[in-house]
C-alpha cells in the first residue's frame, strides 16, 4: 500500500487492523481473495451496470448507457441492468449484490460523511456505509483523525483523504447536479433564500392576499330569508367557506406513498417527507445547527479530550398521538439506532440510516424528564454537533419493532430487525406536520400539528423565526413525470414541485409568468460505484482505467444540459478540495480517453494492456 507525501505517521488501531486482516494491500477488497490457480483459460471480462430505468431517472440511465457502450468498445462484455429505485438501493446498499452501479448519492452536510462511506470498519454494514467494500488502512486513520480536528489541521487531513480516494477510485464522481424546482406563488409564497421542499421553506410559507375566499354570498350581503331553503343555502355556504385549504405538491417518486419508515434506506430519497413528521433536537437553519426540540445544548470537555453534551428539551413536548415526549425518548433513540434489536439478538443490528452520526456517540443517559447527557469521546465539537440532527423516535412505538424480521427481501448474512423492514403505515412523530393518510402510488397527506412548539408565542429565534403554515393540509401527489408536474402547476392544480424537475422542463416554467423557477446546487453527486470485493474491480488500476471511459464534461452538457458541475472529488470543486483536484476543463486526475463523447478506442485499450490485461485476436479483454 502506497503512502502519500506527508509527515504524519498513520496510527493503526486494533479495530482497523482487524477490519482488513487477510486483505492484500493493493486490492482494496474486504473479502478474501479467491485463488485463481487451476484456471485453464481466462474468460472475457463481463460486467453488469445496475441503475434505475429512464422513467425513474433518465440522467442515471444515460450515464450507465454511456459507460456500457465504452466498456464494450474496449472489449468488455457489459450490459445495463435497469431496476426500480428500491431494488437498486437494496442490491447496492443492503445486499452488496452488484458489479458496477450508477446512482446519485443522497448528499451531505459535512465532509465527515466520507468516513462511513469509505472506512473499512463499515464495509460489512448496510446502507451508505462503504457499499464498495473498500479497505485502506492509511485512509482509515485519516478519516478517524479528521473527526478530532478543526480549522486548518482538519482541512489538511481532508485534502489527503480526497487525494487517496481519487487515486484509488472506489467510486468515480461524475458531477453535482443542480436541483430544479418550481412554485406557483399566487396562493402561498415561501422565503426565496430557502430550498423549496425543505422543512424551513414549508414553515416560511405565507398566505397571499385572497386565499381562502369563496364565491359564496356572505350572510351580510345576502337577502334575508326565513324559509328552510334559505337555511340550507346558508349551511352550504358555511361548509364551502370551511372546506380545508390544501397546499399541493408533486412527487415523481412513488416510494414515500409505499413506506414512511425513516430508517428504511431503500425507500428514503430527497423528498424529505419523513423529516416533516419527525423532529430532532437540532435543525439546520441558515447553515448552522440550532436548538429545535432542544431548548439548549451545551458542549464541555471532561478529562483531557472527552467531549460531553448536556441537552435540555423544551417544556411540554408531545408526540402526535398526544403521548408526552421526554428525555427517555431521546436516550432510547440513540441506543435504538446503534442496535435496533436493543440487545435481543446475539449481535447488534445498527440502523443503516444515521449510522455515521450515531457511531460518534459512546453513551447516552436521560438524567431527568427533560435533560440528556451524551458522551462522544475524542471528537471535535463541529463534528459532534451534527448528532443533534438525528430524528427522535417514540420509544412506545419503536420498542415493539426490535425483534428479528423473519421474512425479508434482504439477502444478507447479518440479522435484520423488524424496525428496518417495517413500512410504518401510521407514523407517530413530533414534527410540525402530522400524518393524515396515504394511498399507494397516489399520495401522502399531512396536516400542521397544532400542539407543536412553534404554535407557541414565546419561542425564541432562530426557531422562533418560523411558524406553522395557515393551510389545513399538505398533499404530496404522485405524477408520472417531471413534465406532468409542470403541467399541474400551469393549470393551478399544484403549488410546488417536491421532486426535482428535469432541465428540459425549465423553458416551460420560464414562459409562464405565474410560475417561479428555483435552482440550487445539490450536494448529492452522481457517481459510478464499484464492488471492489471481486476481481477485476478489486484492482485499483483497473478501476482507474474504467474511470477514464467516462466523459464528464460531455455528460454534464448532454445529459444535464448544463445544470450540473463536473467534479473529480466527492467534495466538489472548492472549499477543502485540493488545488490539484479542482475542475479545470477536464478531469485533473483521470481525463477521458477522447473528446466530445467520442472514445479514442485504441488509447483506452492500450491502458488496459499497460496494466497487465490481454486481448484475444477478436478484441475481447481477458480476465487473466
Amino acid at each position: 500500500m502506497t503512502r502519500e507525501d506527508d509527515n504524519d505517521t498513520p496510527r493503526l488501531t486494533r479495530r482497523a487492523v482487524l477490519a482488513t486482516l487477510g486483505v492484500g494491500a493493493t486490492s482494496g477488497c474486504l473479502r478474501s481473495i479467491q485463488s485463481t490457480a487451476g484456471r485453464d483459460t481466462p474468460d472475457q471480462i463481463s460486467l453488469s451496470v445496475k441503475t434505475v430505468p429512464a422513467d425513474d431517472d433518465p440522467r442515471a440511465t444515460r450515464i450507465a448507457r454511456f459507460l456500457v457502450t465504452n466498456l464494450q468498445q474496449v472489449g468488455i462484455d457489459a450490459k445495463v441492468v435497469p431496476m426500480s429505485r428500491e431494488e437498486l438501493l437494496r442490491d447496492v446498499l443492503l445486499n452488496h449484490s452488484f458489479d458496477i452501479y450508477v446512482a446519485q448519492h443522497p448528499g451531505y452536510r459535512d465532509p465527515d460523511f466520507l468516513r462511513p462511506l469509505t472506512h473499512s470498519m463499515f464495509g460489512v454494514e448496510l446502507g451508505w456505509q462503504n457499499p464498495f467494500g473498500y479497505a485502506n488502512l492509511e485512509l482509515d486513520d485519516r478519516l478517524e483523525r479528521q473527526t478530532r480536528q478543526t480549522g486548518a489541521a482538519r482541512t489538511k487531513k481532508l485534502k489527503r483523504i480526497q487525494r487517496t480516494l481519487v487515486r484509488n477510485q472506489p467510486f468515480s464522481v461524475v458531477g453535482f447536479p443542480e436541483s430544479i424546482r418550481a412554485t406557483r406563488d399566487d396562493r402561498y409564497a415561501g422565503r426565496d433564500d430557502l430550498p423549496v421542499n425543505s422543512l424551513p421553506w414549508y414553515l416560511s410559507l405565507s398566505e397571499q392576499e385572497g386565499v381562502g375566499t369563496t364565491d359564496a354570498t356572505s350572510d351580510e350581503t345576502a337577502t334575508p330569508q326565513t324559509t328552510s331553503a334559505a337555511n340550507e343555502t346558508r349551511t352550504t355556504d358555511t361548509e364551502t367557506a370551511s372546506e380545508p385549504t390544501t397546499f399541493r405538491t408533486t412527487l415523481t417518486d412513488a416510494r414515500p406513498t409505499e413506506n414512511l419508515n425513516p430508517l428504511a434506506i431503500e425507500f428514503r430519497g430527497p423528498e424529505r417527507i419523513t423529516s416533516l413528521m419527525y423532529d430532532s433536537p437540532g435543525r439546520y437553519v441558515d447553515g448552522d445547527i440550532v436548538p429545535w426540540l432542544a431548548e439548549s445544548f451545551e458542549m464541555t470537555t471532561e478529562g483531557s479530550d472527552r467531549l460531553v453534551s448536556r441537552l435540555r428539551l423544551r417544556e411540554d413536548l408531545r408526540w402526535h398521538d398526544d403521548t408526552p415526549l421526554t428525555a427517555d425518548d431521546v436516550a432510547f433513540t440513540f441506543e435504538f439506532l446503534q442496535d435496533t434489536s436493543m440487545g435481543n439478538l446475539s449481535t447488534a443490528v445498527p440502523s443503516p440510516r444515521f449510522r455515521g452520526l450515531t457511531s460518534l456517540v459512546e453513551s447516552v443517559e436521560a438524567t431527568s424528564e427533560r435533560d440528556v447527557r451524551i458522551e462522544f469521546g475524542s471528537v471535535a465539537e463541529p463534528v459532534a454537533r451534527r448528532v443533534f440532527t438525528v430524528p427522535v423516535l417514540p420509544e412506545h412505538v419503536w420498542e415493539q419493532q426490535t425483534g428479528r424480521a423473519m421474512a425479508s427481501s434482504l439477502n444478507t448474512d447479518s440479522a435484520v430487525t423488524k424496525a428496518l423492514v417495517w413500512n410504518n403505515p401510521n407514523p407517530v412523530g413530533s414534527g410540525p406536520f402530522r400524518f393524515v393518510s396515504s394511498s399507494v402510488k397516489q399520495s401522502v397527506v399531512l396536516e400542521p400539528y397544532e400542539d407543536h412548539f412553534l404554535a407557541r408565542d414565546d419561542v425564541a429565534s432562530p426557531a422562533g423565526g418560523f411558524h406553522l403554515p395557515t393551510f389545513d393540509r399538505l398533499e404530496f401527489a404522485l405524477v408520472p413525470s417531471s413534465g406532468a408536474a409542470v403541467e399541474l402547476l400551469q393549470r393551478g392544480e399544484a403549488d410546488a414541485t417536491a421532486s426535482t424537475l428535469l432541465p428540459e422542463d425549465v423553458s416551460a416554467i420560464g414562459r409562464n409568468d405565474k410560475l417561479s423557477l428555483h435552482v440550487s446546487q445539490s450536494s448529492g453527486f452522481y457517481h459510478v460505484g464499484y464492488n471492489v470485493r471481486q476481481a477485476p474491480l478489486s484492482n485499483p488500476r483497473f478501476r482507474r482505467a474504467v474511470a477514464r471511459l467516462i466523459d464528464k464534461p460531455f455528460l454534464v452538457d448532454d445529459v444535464f444540459r448544463g445544470y450540473a458541475s463536473p467534479a473529480s472529488s466527492p467534495l466538489g470543486n472548492d472549499g477543502v478540495v485540493p488545488a490539484g483536484l479542482r475542475w479545470k476543463g477536464q478531469d485533473p486526475e483521470l481525463p477521458f480517453h477522447g473528446s466530445e463523447g467520442e472514445l479514442e478506442v485504441e488509447a483506452a485499450r492500450s491502458e488496459f494492456e499497460q496494466i497487465g490485461y490481454r486481448y484475444t485476436k477478436n478484441g475481447r479483454l481477458l480476465s487473466g
